[in-house]
């Protein structure tokens, strides 16, 4: 598998990434979290995703128990990890109200936290999971740059920030933001038109697509537009040696100039390997165009 760059000084990371969001749905034990790890390294998908909030706070230490069984593994991949979200949960019943987080203080404390239910010193790069609407940038940027110059993180970026976010929080930051991870798929080509992938491309800054398939509402029957992706993609499985629309909706994300790196969220190995075969397929314009026709249910302006 191709690799990008993050930013010209770096981190490289795998051209498809392995998200963690939902890897505690089948309740699996450290030694298959463990075993899909080496299958995403079979695959050349070294980047893991992965969040403080993920599985209400356990899918960290699930990851970390996972890596303890074979040492050296850590050395292998780049980990990604967000932090910013707070929800109550059994463990934290003095928290009653969802809300958001983002100063500099509350981040490095999440990141120590999940440094130490990774069973490691550092993470490959650190993400605000969300805009906080009470914290200034500044004081965002100040914990991001903290961190960075303990060498706790390698490097920083943002997770569903705006256009006018991004720019702001990048206004403070010791060393540039190296993405953004959004929501971008093909029932939400949003970033294309709203400057989001245009600033990307920009600033040389790949984003991370989180929920490529749309949370599997491409492959519901009783959704109008996925009915018509099924179509599309029919009519041109063939001429990519008979891809699936998975395997194409992919595809569809990969070939945007702004170089995105679509977060695979399957439990499933053998979905996994259906998926890192996407990136091999060099979309055609004129399908590409076509699966966006087929998803809003319109021609292009």
């Amino acid at each position: 598998m191709k690799r990008t760059q993050l930013s010209q000084r770096g981190p490289n990371f795998s051209r498809m990434v392995y998200g963690t969001w939902r890897l505690l749905d089948t309740e699996p034990n450290p030694q298959e979290v463990n075993r899909r790890l080496h299958a995403c390294l079979e695959l050349g998908i070294t980047t893991i995703d992965t969040a403080e909030i993920y599985g209400l706070y356990e899918v960290e230490r699930m990851l970390g128990a996972a890596l303890a069984l074979s040492p050296g593994l850590r050395d292998r991949i780049e980990i990604v990890t967000k932090a910013g979200i707070y929800v109550p949960y059994p463990q934290c019943p003095e928290r009653h109200t969802a809300h958001y987080d983002a100063s500099g203080p509350r981040l490095i404390r999440s990141l120590e936290q999940s440094l130490s239910l990774l069973g490691t010193d550092h993470v490959d790069l650190f993400l605000v999971h969300r805009p906080d609407w009470l914290t200034r940038a500044d004081d965002t940027a100040a914990g991001l740059n903290e961190l960075l110059r303990t060498g706790k993180i390698r490097e920083a970026g943002a997770s569903n920030f705006s256009v006018s976010q991004f720019d702001l929080l990048s206004t403070h930051m010791e060393k540039p933001l190296v993405t953004n991870q959004i929501e971008f798929h093909l029932l939400h080509p949003e970033p294309i038109e709203d400057g989001t992938l245009h600033q990307c491309e920009k600033l040389g800054v790949p984003p991370m697509a989180w929920s490529p398939l749309a949370g599997g509402r491409i492959f519901d029957p009783t959704n109008p537009a996925a009915n018509r992706l099924a179509v599309a993609a029919k009519s041109m499985s063939s001429r990519y040696d008979g891809a699936t629309l998975e395997q194409l909706a992919y595809a569809w994300i990969l070939a945007h100039p702004a170089r995105p790196l679509p977060v695979i969220g399957t439990n499933n190995p053998e979905r996994l390997r259906s998926a890192a075969r996407s990136e091999a397929i060099a979309m055609e314009r004129e399908d590409w165009y076509a699966l966006w026709e087929a998803a809003q249910g319109r021609k292009i302006p």
